[in-house]
């Protein structure tokens, strides 16, 4: 593993070893034992898109580690003012010893990748999110104590986090099951490499994708960038809800995630994110530690 940018690049060992790795620091930084692992190491964090959990998770993280973070905006950097990205990609790698990018486009982590001498993680595009998706693995098998054999449903939009829930939940041995309207399907990338799983499936009906499920997942109807697409997905989304009512088809103990920000009363109840917000809220921890296991993996000297 040289970088880690959609979940499609790890192995399902891999995907083990890491969230190991992260169970092993979260209980060491729980009981204040220090794990300098990266001392001496600098993580330069571009972000073109706006953050809360993405920036403070990984500057803390590497802080944790021993390491430095420098934020890096797009806009200030000379990619704003259109250097091109192998360019950025090679001047960074003389100074730096990993970058995490939060960006819209996933063809431009790609290309940072091609042409940095150093490891790149992808923080979030249009297109994956594998950092929330490790984070909401550990948090799964934290509350389930186990992966394989569950059943995950998505109900919403195939957009980022579908795409990645759909490959790490399937790597992982999970059954998924995505609600989503006509229209709003996972990418053809990710409908392509769920060939080869028939515990996999869509549906268009948010009830039947819930039916004796173990973990119902959501998010927003609309991301980042899609600001014009408000209203028109407001219909489209329309019953596409965690609601009490649909969690009388999942599993009784089934439990709810939520990647963070919500739009409550949108696409969950407040009702709802309230009762699970011990798990959501482990969740978006788990993001730190996660993210610690990966920055271990590819900036640590024994990579």
């Amino acid at each position: 593993m040289n970088h880690l940018l959609k979940m499609s690049d790890l192995s399902t060992e891999e995907i083990i070893d890491i969230l190991n790795l992260a169970d092993q620091l979260k209980y060491e930084k729980k009981h204040s034992i220090p794990h300098p692992l990266l001392k001496g190491k600098t993580l330069g964090m571009i972000f073109e898109k706006a953050s809360t959990r993405t920036r403070v998770s990984f500057e803390a993280g590497i802080y944790q580690l021993g390491g430095q973070g420098l934020f890096l905006s797009a806009a200030e950097l000379q990619m704003g003012r259109g250097e091109p990205i192998q360019d950025t990609a090679r001047t960074l790698s003389r100074y730096i010893d990993g970058i995490m990018i939060r960006t819209y486009k996933q063809e431009d982590v790609e290309k940072l990748a091609q042409f940095a001498g150093i490891p790149v993680i992808n923080g979030l595009t249009d297109y994956a999110h594998p950092c929330q998706v490790l984070a909401d693995l550990m948090t799964i098998r934290e509350y389930k104590n186990k992966l394989e054999g569950l059943k995950m449903c998505h109900i919403g939009d195939g957009n980022n986090m579908a795409n990645s829930l759909t490959v790490g939940c399937l790597k992982v041995g999970m059954d998924v099951t995505l609600a989503c309207p006509d229209g709003y399907h996972p990418d053809p990338d990710v409908l392509d490499f769920v060939k080869d799983y028939p515990n996999f499936k869509i549906v268009s009906e948010p009830m039947k994708a819930a039916e004796d499920c173990d973990v119902l997942i959501t998010d927003v109807w609309s991301s980042m960038g899609m600001e014009s697409e408000v209203e028109e997905r407001r219909v489209a989304f329309k019953g596409y809800q965690i609601n009490h009512e649909l969690l009388k088809h999942a599993k009784p103990d089934a439990i709810v995630l939520h990647c963070l920000p919500a739009k409550r009363e949108e696409e969950i109840t407040s009702a709802v994110l309230e009762e699970f917000s011990n798990v959501i809220f482990d969740e978006a921890e788990n993001r730190l530690h996660a993210q610690k296991a990966v920055m271990v993996k590819l900036m640590g000297s024994d990579k």
